[in-house]
């Protein structure tokens, strides 16, 4: 314990018996940590750093004189160790003189160290060398109010293709920017680019750090999402009125209809921001298709921890799912194009969202320049899949070019409404803007084809000296005078702010203590407003299957899961099937199980038995599920072709749903559990994923209408059998083996249904107050746990006839003929 302190002792008077240079080495340390607290004081002495010269070193400054046979305090010397002072005494200072055999070392102070982020030793950025005395004057009003200024609405005639064609103008590739002063003030623009240019030679991480600081809104940052680009997302919708998430026409009409899903695209969007807003938003009633560049750049489904990916379908043109998603070929462009329609009914997207961009590191004054075609095959891309009256957003950056006005313009005469608009989202420091378009016109397939056009010959001219240099004609946009003087107002203001940004920064740079006091404030406030919780981001955690199952069916009491539906015999069918009205009716086939998703791959399969447990699905079949669904469905095979060539393709057919994505539908009427099903199969549907086992709805049909049944069944050679056998064919045109159908109560006791001959409708009538009423009582209508409970399964075992090509019925069970027969009386009573 006593070696310690005498370690210390040794340290801090020296050890007469170490070389010089140790001495002197140690002294300057020691000096160094006792004047640490107070190194600007000028008046006394100031430990600053170490100088090199003739090969001593010198590490104070004396203002004072001495003789040097007497010893001399330092000014100030009050505030240092009398041990350090003693030291240096005995190395041979004197006030006044340097260091050294001969006094020859350095007298003058070392001058503090300025070294600043990764700069090398010594290095001076000319522009960037402050201090704390620098301050930011110019300061503006941090708001979350944000406005939006449309472009008149265009109402010139869509162009015809040909008479587009003469508008392309080829001439030699440009690669400057400081003279397309058409659209902006040649002043404005030199001063925006020299600003630009200010920070060509500063450290990326000192321009990071300051930018940080200076961003009244940085702190917003991605918030529970997996980058800043969905919280832009977020921050646009809630300004445009949710006119993605909440398409509408111009004069207030829902864009999406009726059971509709909400379709849309992200393309040039990996890792998939503006996706993961849009799904989180409006979780399974939308369904996204994606197009982007493979690679480092791809879609990050996994990184989706706000929403469920399984919504979401990236495809890369040309070979699905294994192409390369380059937006610049025409043949992706096409393949894309054809993929999207066929999975949106022939009609298109809502909506598309573009977010391409890529490092211009060094030519960041020319980004536009070298953005042209990325930012044209956005355009295209979009007029191609965009539904009439649908909408687009798509990054752009500076729009100086007339090529890059000129694709704007074509914007303005394809929608009804377009604007330039910068969200406080965006770093107000660089030239991110965005074009938003309402309402594609319709019959622009002339525009959409000259765009595809324009982009064959720029891939031409590739590695070539030549361009297209304007896409519309100079002339033809200034006389449109309300759309020439918009843009021009709009690339003044926007310049005039990046440039007041990029100054601001400057600012922050050189004094490192600035930082801006509202980004908590800001943050909290634009969150509020647009609807985003404020928590932290954190990967979702996957719990066990059975407290998954308690956690969505909310009671531990589920006897009702283990009940089998009761066998339809003839004398059931005549006590207590009192109303063919109350049923709805189904094809059975396979083996019926209960399916829990717990996300992506996490899916489990469970019998209904006591005795058994929840196992995962993926053991012999693959499917993907959004997370939180609970669902009564069928694993059956389906059929495809004869003979042979017969396939055999594995598949879900769902029977009930209890929960999707989260959303409880167990008090819901059966009908409408049914449908939402139906839209959650097509949200969840994904034809590019061979590997993925098919989901599908079991065909519903009402007990007055089953005849409609039997016109779906056949007999067909099935492989592996040598005779035809009794074949169901579905809504796919694929066919399966029918065991039977499920008869479904929907009705709840004690309400049935009837049909009003006079009035020649249905009414609901109370079996136990004789009450009648024809619109719905909330009391009649069977949830989950009703219509699980109230269900028979009519069995078609040996002896049951229900195709005329069938062998003998047995008399005492019931044939086709029979239940037929039964559904006839009951509605002729």
């Amino acid at each position: 314990m006593d070696r310690l302190p005498k370690k210390r002792a040794l340290a801090a008077v020296g050890n007469e018996f170490e070389r010089p240079e140790i001495k002197k080495r140690r002294a300057v340390e020691r000096l160094s940590s006792e004047s640490s607290e107070d190194d600007s004081d000028s008046d006394g002495l100031q430990i600053a750093g170490f100088g090199f010269g003739g090969g001593e070193v010198s590490t104070f400054q004396n203002a004072n004189t001495s003789s040097p046979s007497e010893p001399e305090a330092v000014p100030h010397e009050s505030k240092y160790n009398p041990l350090a002072l003693k030291m240096m005494q005995k190395m041979g200072y004197r006030k006044g003189k340097g260091l050294g055999k001969h006094g020859e070392g350095r007298v003058d102070i070392v001058e503090a160290s300025k070294q600043r982020g990764r700069r090398g030793l010594g290095l001076v950025v000319e522009g960037f060398e402050g201090g704390e005395d620098v301050n930011w004057e110019d300061e503006e009003e941090a708001s979350s109010d944000e406005t939006v200024d449309w472009l008149p609405q265009c109402h010139l005639p869509i162009p015809e293709y040909e008479e587009c064609l003469t508008w392309m103008e080829q001439g030699p590739r440009k690669r400057r920017i400081d003279d397309e002063n058409e659209f902006c003030n040649p002043q404005t623009l030199m001063n925006l680019l020299a600003c630009k240019s200010t920070f060509d030679k500063l450290d990326s991480e000192e321009m990071r750090q300051a930018r940080t600081r200076s961003n009244p809104y940085e702190t917003i940052r991605g918030g529970i999402f997996l980058n800043r680009a969905a919280m832009k997302m977020a921050n646009m919708d809630y300004v445009f009125d949710f006119m993605f998430t909440n398409p509408k026409t111009l004069d207030g009409q829902p864009l999406v209809k009726g059971n509709e899903l909400l379709y849309f695209a992200d393309i040039c969007a990996g890792p998939g921001g503006f996706s993961e807003y849009v799904l989180w938003r409006k979780n399974w009633h939308a369904k996204g298709f994606g197009f982007t560049l493979k690679g480092a750049n791809d879609f990050k489904l996994e990184d989706f921890f706000s929403t469920s990916p399984e919504l979401f379908e990236p495809y890369y043109g040309v070979d699905g799912i294994d192409g390369d998603g380059n937006i610049y070929r025409s043949d992706n462009l096409k393949e894309f194009q054809r993929f999207v329609l066929q999975n949106t009914d022939g009609k298109g997207v809502h909506f598309v969202m573009a977010d391409g961009g890529f490092s211009v590191a060094g030519q960041e004054n020319i980004q536009e320049i070298l953005s042209k075609q990325l930012l044209l095959c956005q355009f295209l891309c979009a007029l191609s899949i965009i539904r009439e009256g649908g909408n687009f957003v798509c990054k752009t950056f500076d729009l100086f070019t007339p090529f890059s006005v000129g694709l704007i313009y074509l914007l303005y005469r394809a929608f009804q409404r377009v604007t330039l608009f910068k969200p406080v989202t965006s770093r107000p420091a660089n030239s991110e803007r965005y074009v938003v378009c309402q309402g594609l016109r319709s019959d622009t397939k002339p525009i959409h084809d000259y765009l595809f056009e324009v982009n064959i010959h720029l891939n031409k001219l590739e590695n070539t000296n030549q361009d297209i240099t304007d896409v519309v004609p100079l002339e033809m946009i200034k006389e449109d005078r309300n759309f020439f003087e918009y843009v021009t107002k709009s690339h003044e203001s926007l310049a005039i702010q990046q440039a007041r940004a990029l100054k601001k920064i400057q600012a922050y740079a050189q004094n490192t203590n600035l930082f801006d006091s509202k980004q908590a404030d800001m943050r909290k406030e634009c969150l509020r407003k647009w609807g985003i919780p404020g928590d932290t981001r954190s990967a979702p955690k996957i719990s066990s299957a059975m407290d998954k199952f308690y956690e969505l069916t909310k009671e531990r009491n589920n006897d009702y899961f283990h009940f089998k539906a009761t066998k339809l015999s003839p004398e059931i069918l005549h006590q207590k099937l009192h109303s063919v009205y109350d049923y709805r009716c189904m094809i059975s086939s396979g083996e019926r199980c209960f399916i829990l998703s717990l996300g992506r791959s996490h899916v489990y399969k469970w019998d209904g038995n006591i005795s058994s447990r929840w196992t995962k699905l993926i053991d012999t079949i693959s499917l993907e599920i959004p997370k939180n669904s609970l669902i009564e469905a069928e694993i059956t095979q389906e059929l495809k072709g004869e003979g042979r060539g017969q396939r055999k393709i594995q598949s879900v057919h769902i029977l009930d749903v209890m929960c999707l994505g989260g959303e409880d539908l167990r008090n819901l009427h059966f009908n409408e559990r049914m449908l939402l099903a139906e839209k959650f199969v097509k949200a969840i549907h994904k034809p590019s994923r061979s590997d993925l086992a098919a989901l599908r709805t079991k065909h519903i049909y009402k007990m007055e209408d089953l005849h409609m049944l039997f016109k779906n069944l056949e007999m067909k050679v099935v492989k592996g059998s040598r005779e035809p056998r009794l074949c169901y064919t579905t809504k796919n045109g694929r066919y399966i083996l029918p065991t039977g159908v499920y008869f479904v109560k929907t009705t709840k006791d004690p309400w049935m249904m009837q049909l009003s001959r006079t009035h020649k409708r249905k009414y609901f009538y109370d079996t136990q107050t004789r009450q009648s009423v024809f619109e719905t009582p909330s009391s009649s209508i069977a949830g989950f746990k009703d219509c699980r409970t109230n269900r028979y399964h009519w069995i078609w075992e040996s002896g049951v006839k229900v195709h005329e090509d069938q062998g003998m019925n047995d008399e005492d069970k019931i044939s086709k003929a029979i239940l037929l027969e039964f559904i006839e009386h009951k509605i002729q009573r």
